[in-house]
């Protein structure tokens, strides 16, 4: 059965998702690598040991951070530049 997501503000079809299914399925069928993203789901940020037990809905607002490596610096971003303050589970 298919499941409809926003990820990074586009729409994505998930066409071969289980009625379970999880955070941990999405990013595999998105051919990412767990160790090198962080996600939001519906505002909060998941850690990666809650992801398989994280169910998604169809709808669900996932953002989707990549880690690269290289550079010299970092920067993080304040919640007084996003406007918005998230939740860590």
């Amino acid at each position: 059965m298919p499941i409809q997501l926003v990820i990074n503000g586009q729409n994505r079809s998930f066409e071969n998702a289980s009625e379970d299914f999880s955070l941990a399925q999405a990013i595999e069928q998105m051919n990412l690598q767990g160790d090198r993203v962080a996600v939001e789901w519906n505002g909060v940020i998941v850690q990666r040991d809650h992801w398989l037990e994280t169910a998604l809905s169809p709808g669900d607002r996932l953002e989707v951070v990549h880690f690269v490596g290289g550079g010299s610096c970092g920067r993080l971003v304040s919640k007084q530049e996003t406007g918005r303050e998230l939740t860590v589970r």
